[in-house]
């Protein structure tokens, strides 16, 4: 008997415990417990992204670099010459639960039995469907390791569910330690969590099938957009032919322009496209979780891999809010007024001469010795925003005390000049060119009879020149990047959307005798709609 015992532990001992067969191609990990290379291997790429060891549940870091033991590879190659060793012929089957009855060759089980302890093929099975006394035994569908389904502390099946503790429990447990728990039978509770698994695959496949849906209607409005795109270019092609050289030039710049909107709302939708496939991604990610709990009549075994299973939400978002505008490209509409106001409405829509005009670009900065006490410029001069709150400065004969505006340290009294002011996201600004002899002090009148060539927006849509009498600027898109274009000589003050090249106003016919310093003004905060910065921003010569 010590033999055969020494025997079986040797045995168990060159067991691998994921296949349960002996080894094949041994490997240690580093926590110590051995493996085969294949089951290791496969059991890591089927789990989620922590490395850790099936038995001893350790975790790492990283995935171990794998080697196969020698010793234990020479050891195993050993055992068929020791005496008494032989396969158990149990594992040379096809892996099916084999009937503990049978001699010799044994055959599949049909049922295991939690009262004996074993499994049954057919023929084995007959005495409990004769035998009085064993006709009340609990047969299950065959399953391995019997001892599993039994009550550690009252030896009595497993048979149970306390919806409380969440947990397999006995008669006698209900009796005792859950009496005042929810307990269900296993198959009532599989069946909850069946119907509760397809509800949630039912839920996926429908957040799934909506984000498709939204796909579908990001590309077919990316073609409506090219369409019209294509056919705002043919009717702008067939007006300009008919034009002088001036508005040829124009036209191709009125191509670009489109082009890149096109452009702008084709990657803004492919952002979308591309953010709804990463959802379905994690919802399909989802669903491949949810279909890893198979469904089986054997109900401990289902709910041992339904509690197993970690359900990670995805991390979507609502797009019924998520609208496609349609009505992307408005220059056709200005098209027809062309033929009557060539040159103004060329320059509004998109002037030809603007790479001329950029091409005086200068740098300029914000000069804080100028600012109101309530402004706050950035340390580079880039920005300036409204601070809420009056701060301690010196009082200087250069500084606005009494209106929100600051100049810039750099003046001009000759040639063209350029700047570009980010203006996105406000609600009100104020923006121009002034001569060094205004006044700083009290109240502050902009107009050109006071030395202000400026424009100004208030309640973020209403765009308005600074002239004598004021006049309303009608645009058909609020800018967000404002151009300012100074031709000292030529007496004129330009102001363009910087995004679509289209000219807003113009200041014309003045002769300048001071020098012209860039003004500024970002207002107050607005109740925090209007905390954005003005911003000087590089300009982005276009070739």
């Amino acid at each position: 008997m010590a033999t055969a015992a020494g025997s079986d532990n040797t045995e168990a001992s060159f067991l691998c415990s994921i296949c349960l067969d002996v080894f094949n191609k041994p490997v240690s990990i580093p926590c110590g417990h051995n493996f085969c290379l294949a089951c290791i291997t496969d059991y890591w790429d089927t789990t989620d992204t922590v490395i850790q060891c099936p038995l001893c549940k350790e975790q790492f870091f990283s995935r171990p670099m794998l080697r196969v033991n020698t010793f234990i590879a020479e050891m195993i190659e050993k055992l068929p010459r020791c005496e008494g060793y032989q396969v158990p012929p149990e594992k040379a089957g096809s892996g099916d639960v084999l009937c503990d009855r049978c001699t010799g060759a044994k055959l599949p089980a049909i049922k295991s039995c939690l009262v004996c302890f074993l499994s049954f093929c057919e023929t084995h099975l007959v005495p409990h469907h004769n035998i009085p006394a064993m006709k009340k035994h609990k047969l299950i569908h065959p399953v391995e390791n019997l001892e599993s389904r039994m009550c550690k502390t009252h030896d009595e099946p497993l048979e149970l569910f306390c919806r409380v503790d969440h947990m397999f429990v006995c008669q006698s447990c209900k009796d005792s330690d859950h009496k005042t728990h929810n307990i269900v039978n296993l198959e009532d509770e599989a069946q909850t969590a069946k119907n509760l698994l397809g509800k949630k695959k039912e839920s996926t496949d429908e957040m799934i099938q909506t984000r498709q849906q939204k796909i579908h209607e990001i590309q077919q409005s990316v073609e409506a957009s090219r369409k019209k795109a294509t056919k705002t270019l043919s009717y702008s092609a067939h007006v300009m032919t008919a034009l002088v050289d001036y508005i040829s030039r124009s036209q191709a710049e009125l191509a670009e322009v489109i082009e890149t909107k096109q452009k702008q709302i084709e990657t803004e939708r492919n952002g979308f496209i591309k953010e709804l496939e990463g959802e379905i991604i994690q919802l399909k990610q989802k669903k491949s979780q949810l279909n890893q709990v198979k469904f089986t009549d054997d109900a401990l075994l289902f709910l041992e891999n339904f509690l197993s299973l970690t359900f990670t939400e995805p991390l979507v978002k609502n797009w019924s809010d998520v609208t496609l505008d349609s009505g992307e490209f408005t220059e056709q509409g200005a098209m027809a007024k062309l033929e009557t106001t060539v040159t103004k409405e060329i320059r509004m829509l998109c002037d030809p001469d603007w790479k001329e005009v950029q091409r005086n670009a200068v740098d300029v900065t914000l000069d804080p010795d100028t600012a109101n006490p309530f402004l706050v410029v950035s340390p580079d001069g880039k920005q300036v925003t409204h601070g809420d709150r009056k701060r301690n400065v010196p009082k200087k004969p250069e500084r606005f005390e009494h209106v929100l505006n600051v100049l810039a340290k750099e003046g001009f009294s000759s040639g063209q000049f350029y700047y570009e002011v980010q203006v996105k996201d406000r609600t009100n600004w104020d923006l121009g060119v002034a001569n060094h002899s205004i006044n700083r002090k009290g109240d502050i009148r902009l107009s050109p009879t006071n030395g202000y060539w400026t424009i100004y927006l208030r309640k973020g849509n209403e765009l308005t020149a600074n002239a004598s009498p004021a006049i309303n600027l009608n645009v058909r898109e609020t800018p967000q990047k404002v151009g300012v274009f100074v031709d000292y000589e030529l007496g004129q003050v330009s102001f363009y959307d910087a995004d679509s090249r289209a000219c807003i106003f113009s200041f014309t016919g003045w002769n300048f005798t001071e020098r012209l310093f860039p003004f500024f003004s970002p207002c107050t905060n607005d109740g925090d709609k209007n905390h954005a910065p003005l911003i000087i921003t590089p300009v982005k010569r276009n070739s």
